[in-house]
């Protein structure tokens, strides 16, 4: 018999009836469990510790197996008819299309393109599949520095991330089909309508706010029948679940109610207006994450059309030597170098490090940079690779509080609450990491009258500091040095954090090939505040987070802003100007929002890396279809407009390749690819000898 002990109030289902089992009520929960399986449950218990050792090491969370167990025990994915896409033995010699990347964009793009069931579409993907784990909201920063992850990380650099090992920032991409979006805290924002607006005046038509929000209402699945009403700004019966959190502590209603003693007005962030306060929105379906992979290549796994190559890493886009098109793809999987060929295009949507940083192994970008480390010009574009931008936060900026309300992980991870994740599907587990409610308020550089708010608030009912030191200091790769002398007096304290985040960057980053081996990673610079506006902007809003823990409607939690110096700061006087513009460059956040290495833009752009059909300059048959393309990033996380983005990718290529033309016919295609070749002929040649669209 497997002996479950009730902590708590332990929920147990027996015969699909509900049981609520105190701690008096032990034996109860534990004859219940046992009924409906004691072996099923321990069978799954043992494989569940072996996949928590493969994906997130040993002795993280001694509750994983268990949490694993019962998942599996209750099968609400077992029986799911969309259960996950089909990992393609072999690859065949020739598509219609080939998408290098199964990230947040990447399945949108398959999903979309393969609903045309006369194109042959191939997603390659550098990972694996999703597992248990990665559902669980709570969990998120244990897949940071595992199988799941890149694991990439900053050059040094003297202005930022002084708190970190090496002083250089981990910038977490996800490393699995669905790419970051199994990864991240599943926020749903989609930006200001000023951010389109302002990509549609700089030469981009087509991706103004109002040609750019039905693709947002597309994909949506708009769960709060409140905001549903509104026809406008939300849609129903998309492919992608969009939900409230499923639990939230008394923190996360106070949060808003200081926003209110501030002046600002509880808003829908996605709606009308941004400014104000809210709660957050996520992409998450029966308390689980509602990832891209889950949400748009699952529905899609029975097309005939589509193939899915996983563990295929990406080295390099052919191209015809004369006419410069992209012709093909180069890849390695199972330990051999394959080449798979494109009929019409190549995408690449492997995110704003890895589509650069592919195109550049390619030979496309700064010619100089490119002979630097002995790789032939195929297409000189100085722009591919700059422009790098993301949202960056200060963290640590945590309040400790009376009442045990907040997320303690110790406290919240329990075989109780893993009952209560795998049979009612809600719970602490579902919390995504703490984060509640969400505010965008203006600092005083920006124009209050302009709703372009300059300050993103992320307030979480936890901090750096509610795991006792292990995950999340880790995960921001923390040294030990700065978490003992700042953090180890509050471990597993109660306390409510807020990370206030910068919004509109002026500083700039870019990417450099580290050498023409595709299996060495890019050297990454961040460049975070070297602008000093971004100083200025990034200083307001630390004040103003904690400004908002002296309302009090936070007072009423007895919170107590927990101001300990941080090194390299201790020979400033505290609470001034210098002294937090010392205290930003130590534990800087990355909000992994990387973006605009491949910027869209008018041909008059010299840096401009792909048209405002997303095309790449100068190189037909080749798309990038991701963050990179943003010739700005949007105010807020960007995952929301990276799929947009793709839904417009898709249509975009739809557009160009379903108009009638005088070109040949798909069953002409396809009847020419299915010639044997003749001679020394390649794919290439043949494929060469059909006009295309041009691009």
């Amino acid at each position: 018999m497997v002996v479950v002990p009730a902590l708590g109030a332990a929920a147990v289902s027996v015969g699909g009836l509900l049981f609520k089992a105190s701690t008096a009520s032990k034996a109860a929960a534990t004859a219940g469990v046992a009924a409906v399986g004691a072996s099923k449950l321990g069978l799954a218990i043992a494989s569940a510790i072996k996949l928590t050792t493969a994906v997130v090491g040993v002795g993280k969370l001694t509750i994983l197996p268990f949490l694993i167990a019962a998942i599996a025990y209750y099968n609400y994915d077992l029986f799911d008819p969309e259960n996950r896409p089909f990992n393609v033995p072999q690859v065949e010699l020739a598509y219609d299309f080939i998408i290098i990347g199964g990230g947040s964009a990447g399945t949108v793009l398959a999903s979309r393109l393969s609903e045309i069931p006369h194109w042959k579409v191939l997603l390659l993907e550098a990972g694996g599949q999703e597992t248990e784990i990665s559902d669980v909201p709570l969990l998120s920063l244990y897949l940071h520095k595992s199988k799941m992850d890149w694991k990439y990380r900053t050059q040094p650099q003297p202005t930022a991330c002084q708190a970190m090992k090496d002083k250089r920032c981990c910038w977490t991409r996800g490393k699995v089909i669905g790419g970051s979006s199994v990864l991240n805290t599943m926020l749903y924002i989609r930006g200001n309508r000023r951010d389109f607006d302002q990509w549609a005046s700089f030469g981009n038509p087509g991706w103004s706010y109002e040609e750019i929000l039905p693709y947002f209402r597309k994909s949506e699945d708009q769960r709060n029948p409140y905001l549903a009403r509104n026809k406008r700004y939300h849609g129903t019966g998309g492919l992608w679940t969009v939900q409230d959190a499923p639990y939230n502590t008394p923190i996360g209603p106070a949060f808003l109610q200081a926003g209110e003693e501030m002046g600002y007005d509880i808003v829908d962030v996605n709606g009308a207006q941004q400014t104000g306060f809210g709660f957050y929105q996520f992409n998450m379906r029966r308390g689980s994450r509602s990832s891209t992979a889950k949400s748009f290549l699952r529905p899609a796994r029975l097309r005939p059309n589509l193939h899915v190559a996983l563990f295929s890493h990406v080295t390099k886009v052919l191209t015809d030597p004369h006419t410069k098109r992209a012709t093909g793809v180069q890849f390695i999987r199972d330990g051999r170098l394959q080449n798979v060929y494109a009929t019409r295009e190549v995408v690449l949507a492997a995110g704003a490090i890895g589509s650069p940083h592919l195109m550049m192994l390619s030979g496309i970008g700064h010619g100089d940079e490119l002979t630097r480390v002995g790789i032939p010009v195929v297409q000189h574009l100085p722009g591919v690779g700059q422009n790098l931008q993301d949202h960056i936060a200060v963290g640590g900026i945590a309040f400790t509080i009376d009442y045990p309300i907040s997320i303690v992980m110790k406290r919240m991870v329990n075989i109780n609450t893993a009952l209560r994740y795998a049979i009612t599907e809600d719970g602490p587990l579902t919390s995504s990491i703490g984060l509640e409610a969400v505010a965008f308020i203006n600092t005083k550089y920006a124009n209050s009258s302009d709703d372009w708010p300059d300050m993103n608030f992320m307030m979480t009912s936890a901090s750096v500091m509610s795991d006792g030191g292990s995950q999340v200091k880790t995960a921001h790769g923390l040294t030990d040095e700065f978490y003992q002398e700042v953090f180890s007096e509050v471990n597993n304290r109660d306390v409510f954090g807020i990370f206030p985040m910068m919004l509109r960057p002026k500083s700039r980053g870019y990417i450099k090939l580290a050498s023409k081996n595709p299996l060495r990673y890019p050297l990454l610079y961040h460049n975070y505040l070297t602008h000093p506006d971004d100083v200025n902007v990034l200083r307001e809003g630390v004040k103003s987070a904690i400004a908002v823990g002296e309302t009090q409607a936070m007072k009423r939690f007895g919170a107590r802003f927990w101001s300990k110096p941080v090194p390299n700061c201790k020979h400033l006087t505290m609470f001034t100007d210098d002294y937090w513009n010392c205290f930003i460059r130590q534990y800087t956040m990355t909000i992994y929002h990387m973006s605009g290495t491949a910027k869209m833009g008018p041909p008059s752009d010299p840096w401009a890396v792909v048209d405002p059909q997303l095309r790449v300059y100068g190189v037909p048959g080749l798309r990038v279809i991701d963050a990179s393309i943003m010739p700005t990033i949007t105010n807020g996380n960007i995952h929301a407009p990276v799929v947009m983005i793709a839904e417009k990718g898709a249509d975009l290529i739809k557009q160009l390749w379903l108009t009638p033309t005088t070109k040949p016919t798909d069953q002409q295609w396809r009847s020419k690819r299915s010639l044997p070749l003749a001679g020394n002929e390649t794919l290439a040649d043949a494929v060469r000898q059909w006009p295309l669209p041009s691009s």
